[in-house]
């Protein structure tokens, strides 16, 4: 199979270049752990890159709770702030695969199911606001992940055709998102997410720092 020319890459946020999904976890274990309840074994995976309401509704659902969306993003907000500042950091091979990548000087943008806020917050905490040409978030689509809406867009704002964007992703949905958009999406499972379906992958990596990923920037 000849190699895709990649002239643009797109990266997940929450789990792909940041540890938050252990953080999102955790703070779902203690919201939870409030209400006598113990997280059922499907329930982070359910959740696992869908925008904010969408996926407090499947815990709602899943743990058969009386709490609305609101008032469980507020709780969870205020947990998840105290679980951030204590666990937060970049994951394995993020800043070499930056610097791999400008290299090349190929456009780079991130499209996550989180909010703009949270996406800045993270990115100027570790001073990678500026290196990145386009960020897109939940407030700018319409239909979050799996739905293909916001890769499809990136590949727009990036100006390059879908199959021409490499896009790195740590969850089943995401994953499926890209793939409907026609992108070449690498896969990136972590600890949580090892047991989603990676099937409409072009390929699974064991971290950003494999050899896999950088092969298709030479």
């Amino acid at each position: 199979m000849s190699k895709p020319e990649i002239r643009a890459v797109a990266f997940d946020l929450d789990g792909l270049m940041f540890n938050t999904e252990e953080v999102f976890n955790r703070t779902g274990t203690e919201v939870l752990r409030r209400r006598g309840k113990v997280p059922h074994p499907e329930l982070f995976m359910s959740m696992m890159g869908r925008r904010a309401d969408e996926a407090f509704q499947v815990m709602i659902d899943m743990m058969e709770l009386t709490d609305s969306i609101p008032e469980l993003k507020s709780e969870s907000e205020e947990v998840f702030g105290v679980f951030l500042d204590e666990m937060v950091a970049p994951m394995p091979g993020l800043l070499d695969l930056l610097d791999r990548i400008e290299q090349r000087n190929l456009p780079k943008a991130v499209a996550t199911s989180s909010h703009r806020a949270f996406l800045e917050n993270l990115l100027t905490r570790f001073e990678l606001m500026d290196r990145f040409h386009h960020t897109l978030t939940a407030e700018d689509v319409t239909l979050g992940k799996p739905h293909p809406e916001i890769y499809l867009t990136a590949a727009e704002r990036l100006n390059v055709r879908p199959e021409q964007m490499l896009v790195l992703e740590d969850s089943e949905n995401g994953t499926r998102a890209a793939a409907a958009a026609g992108a070449h999406v690498i896969s990136v499972p972590h600890e949580i997410s090892r047991h989603h379906d990676f099937s409409k992958s072009k390929g699974i990596a064991t971290s950003l720092a494999d050899p896999l990923i950088h092969d298709l920037l030479n």
